[in-house]
C-alpha cells in the first residue's frame, strides 16, 4: 500500500496502541488516539509518543483510516452511536480488531459510505513494545467485501503480518478456536501449577517449561502436517486406566482440600476427549477405551476401588513417565 493514511486509533488498549505504532512505523501518521483509563493513557504515551489524546468523535473526524480496537461487546454500540451522530465520513477506511465479528458489525458505518475491513491478529498482546516484533509473521484474519479485500491484506503485510481470508460466517468459529487454544492453555498451566505446588514443587514453572515447550512444539509441527493427536503421550495414549483412576483420586482429594474442583473437571473432560481422539487415530484399542472410560466415570474417582477395572497391557513404550 503506497498511499499514506492518517490513522485514528479508537481504544489505546493492548492491541490498539501496538497496531497504531506498527502502522506509524511504516509511514502512516497517527493523527489521534482515544484513551480513557490511566493505563491506556500511559500506553498511548509510550507507544504513540506525541500523538494527541482526543475524544472518539474527534479521532474519527480527523482520520482517513479509523482503527477500532475496543472490546467485542462494545463494538456494535460504538459503531451505531458514531453513525447516529454523523461522525462517519464517506471514503474512510474503518477497520476493527474484534475476532468474533466480520464486517456486518460495521454496516451502520458502511451505510454512511465508509470502507469496512475486519482485521484480527492471532496473537496475545502485552501492550508493550515487545509486541511489535511478534507481529512479524503473525497471522491476521482478514474479512472484507471482495472489492476492498486487498486493502485489508495490504495493511496486514505492511505491519509484517500474514493475511488469511476468513469468511464472514466463519468468524465466530475462527475466534472460538483461538480462544480455546490460547486462553484455555493459560488455564491449564495455572491448574497444573496449583497441583504441583500442592505436591511440594516450589517452582512449578521450571518443571513445566521444558515439558510444555516440547509438547507444544511437537503438537504444532504435527498439526501443520495434518494431525497433532499423533504426538499424544501419557496414560491415555498407553491405555493406562489404573493411572488415570489414581490421577482422578488425587485430584478429587485436592479439590476437597483446596476447593480447586476446576482441576478435576478439566482433567476429566480432557481425558475423555483425548481417549476419543486417540481411538479415532488408531492410537489405542477399543478394549483400552472401555477401561479408560470406566476409570473416568464418577464412581471410580475416589480411589477406593482400584481393582474394579483391570489394567489393559499395551505394547506402547512408557516414554514420558
Amino acid at each position: 500500500m503506497t498511499t499514506r493514511l492518517g490513522v485514528g486509533v479508537v481504544g489505546a488498549g493492548r492491541v490498539g496502541a501496538v497496531l497504531g505504532s506498527a502502522l506509524r512505523a511504516v509511514g502512516h501518521p497517527v493523527i489521534g488516539v482515544s484513551a480513557v483509563s490511566e493505563a491506556s493513557r500511559e500506553r498511548a504515551e509510550t507507544l504513540l509518543p506525541g500523538v494527541p489524546v482526543l475524544e472518539v468523535p474527534e479521532v474519527v473526524r480527523r482520520a482517513e483510516l479509523v482503527l477500532l480496537a475496543v472490546p467485542d461487546d462494545a463494538l456494535p454500540e460504538l459503531v451505531e452511536g458514531l453513525a447516529a451522530t454523523g461522525a462517519w465520513q464517506p471514503g474512510q477506511i474503518v477497520a476493527h480488531t474484534a475476532g468474533r465479528f466480520g464486517t456486518a458489525v460495521l454496516d451502520p458505518a458502511r451505510a454512511k459510505g465508509v470502507i469496512p475491513v475486519a482485521l484480527h491478529p492471532a496473537m496475545t498482546f502485552t501492550g508493550t513494545s515487545l509486541d511489535l516484533s511478534r507481529l512479524e509473521g503473525c497471522t491476521f484474519a482478514v474479512t472484507a467485501p471482495t472489492p476492498v479485500l486487498p486493502i485489508g491484506q495490504a495493511l496486514v503485510v505492511e505491519m509484517g503480518g500474514e493475511p488469511v481470508v476468513i469468511e464472514e460466517a466463519a468468524r465466530p468459529l475462527y475466534h472460538a478456536a483461538l480462544a480455546h487454544g490460547a486462553n484455555h492453555l493459560v488455564v491449564l498451566v495455572a491448574q497444573a501449577g496449583d497441583a504441583l505446588r500442592a505436591a511440594g514443587v516450589t517452582d512449578p514453572g521450571a518443571v513445566l517449561r521444558p515439558l510444555l515447550d516440547a509438547a507444544l512444539d511437537g503438537a504444532l509441527r504435527a498439526e501443520s502436517a495434518g494431525g497433532a493427536i499423533a504426538t499424544l503421550t501419557g496414560p491415555v495414549r498407553r491405555g493406562d486406566a489404573g493411572t488415570v483412576r489414581d490421577h482422578l483420586a488425587e485430584l478429587t482429594d485436592l479439590a476437597a482440600r483446596t476447593g480447586a474442583a476446576d482441576v478435576l473437571d478439566s482433567y476429566s473432560a480432557l481425558a475423555r476427549a483425548a481417549t476419543a481422539r486417540a481411538l479415532s487415530a488408531d492410537l489405542i484399542r477399543s478394549v483400552q477405551v472401555e477401561a479408560l472410560l470406566d476409570a473416568l466415570t464418577p464412581t471410580h474417582t475416589s480411589g477406593t476401588d482400584g481393582g474394579s477395572v483391570p489394567d489393559v497391557p499395551t505394547t506402547d513404550p512408557k516414554d514420558d513417565g
